[in-house]
């Protein structure tokens, strides 16, 4: 039965549009929460308070999903197939599209359906960052990749460009064995180029100086001085350490039509981003993720890469 159900789980999946799905055993993440508890000891969360909240949540899916006996990680492909104009303020890839929250979430609630007509009254919950989950110790326990220096999950055939989703179950299914190797060698093309030195050695990121984070995450008025000149002319989110790394020339452009660029982030000037109002703003992206910056945020880091 355990066999025929992850079969069934996994076609399921493939139909819904996801490109990779593997299966790990329900437990606490002993491991992970060391490194989960060093990380924030070192204040590398920076302005980000909400990872310091549910610690326990986050390295253990039985407090997520009581009875909790396997942990389903799910991929799905973003890589475009257009890019921005040179000279246009830059906007990471995840965000050219529909926000993904909304795309996934939604193709996880299908599949949640899907699989109780064929299993039965089983107890399970979806999750696209929006619960405190290690989605990429998942994927590795999965065997769908392994963590790169920069933090990110890379898959040998396809790269990093992917959203990673997380389904937690009742049920004990068919395990996937988990990935135990390395393949960044010495390779240190990402830290090397990352703009403002937030990839450290040992494969950990100081948050509070990622670009993602001064652009998205950090809501105060002012970016520091410190930044001044090491944007690299990202306005929001930043690709950098994904665009180097060499196992991303595998990359592919994606199929999901709710993933294809916003005209507007691929046209735009810098100087239409300037006169962009704020009634315009909410038009045009109120299915974007550049939403989560609010037009305040989006004109205070043109500002700032301008300067």
């Amino acid at each position: 039965m355990k066999e025929k159900n992850t079969v069934l789980i996994k076609e399921k999946a493939k139909i819904l549009g996801f490109d990779y799905c593997g299966i790990a055993k329900a437990e606490k993440l002993d491991e992970d929460a060391k490194r989960l508890e060093s990380w924030l000891q070192q204040g590398f969360q920076g302005n980000m308070q909400y990872m310091e909240n549910h610690f326990d949540l986050r390295i253990d899916p039985c407090k997520l999903v009581p009875g909790a006996k396997s942990v389903i990680t799910l991929m799905k492909n973003y890589y475009p197939s257009s890019q921005q104009k040179n000279n246009a303020p830059k906007i990471s890839k995840y965000a050219y599209g529909k926000d993904y929250h909304e795309v996934i979430k939604e193709k996880l609630n299908e599949l949640i359906v899907l699989v109780k007509q064929e299993i039965g009254d089983i107890t399970g919950r979806g999750f696209v960052d929006s619960a405190p989950i290690l989605e990429r110790a998942w994927a590795v326990k999965s065997g769908l990749g392994w963590m790169g220096k920069n933090g990110n999950l890379i898959n040998k055939q396809s790269g990093s460009f992917y959203f990673i989703a997380t389904l937690i179950v009742d049920i004990e299914l068919e395990y996937d064995n988990p990935f135990v190797k390395d393949y960044c060698g010495s390779c240190t093309k990402c830290i090397d180029s990352c703009p403002t030195d937030a990839i450290l050695p040992n494969k950990v990121i100081n948050g509070s100086q990622c670009i993602s984070y001064f652009t998205i995450e950090l809501k105060d008025a002012l970016i520091p001085d410190s930044m001044n000149g090491k944007f690299d002319n990202w306005m929001f989110g930043c690709d950098v350490c994904q665009d180097v790394c060499p196992w991303n020339r595998f990359s592919k452009p994606h199929q999901e039509i709710n993933f294809e660029p916003i005209p507007e982030i691929l046209n735009l000037s810098s100087s239409q981003w300037e006169e962009l109002t704020e009634a315009s703003f909410k038009e045009i992206f109120q299915h974007s993720p550049l939403k989560r910056s609010k037009w305040k945020g989006i004109q205070r880091n043109i500002k700032f890469i301008q300067q």
